[in-house]
């Protein structure tokens, strides 16, 4: 028997703004330490990550602002938090790593999307450096031209 063809895609949620105000150089992928009503809602399609943050404290990582509403139907008896602090699960290296990067170099980190992995949730997180205005009209200008070559190369046809 031949295999499915169609490939679902893995990602949950993704923060668009975060590319066009960052230049990310390195890319971690970590795990979530999260609720069981907060699970519920991410398989709902209920999170958000554009005003979302990463901290790190105490040789640990940790997202602030993502959030997450809760479904009327996964939280009875509890109170849920939509914003609460969330622990990122890294290596210790990566921890290293990432600690290095923004006390010495200036780095930021920044969630650049939640996907699944199997049956687990992961954020993508990245070590980024802010863009300035200039580039951020280079990079529209580039994106521009891209749309317009490919329109161009599609009304040729």
């Amino acid at each position: 028997m031949a295999k499915k063809t169609k490939t679902p895609s893995n990602i949950i949620a993704s923060n668009r703004k975060a590319s066009h105000d960052y230049h990310f150089d390195k890319t971690f992928e970590a795990g979530l330490s999260l609720a069981g009503w907060e699970l519920k809602s991410i398989r709902a399609g209920r999170v958000q990550l554009k005003e979302s943050y990463v901290i790190l404290k105490g040789g640990e990582a940790f997202i602030i602002g993502c959030h997450i509403s809760a479904l009327s139907s996964a939280s009875t008896h509890i109170k849920p938090d939509p914003t609460r602090t969330r622990k990122l699960l890294l290596h210790r290296k990566e921890l290293a790593q990432l600690i290095g990067a923004v006390q010495q170099k200036g780095y930021t980190v920044v969630p650049v999307n939640f996907h699944w992995k199997k049956h687990l949730v992961k954020a993508t997180i990245a070590l980024a450096k802010g863009k300035q205005l200039h580039d951020k009209r280079q990079s529209a200008k580039a994106a521009d031209w891209q749309r317009d070559k490919a329109r161009l190369l599609k009304a040729h046809r």
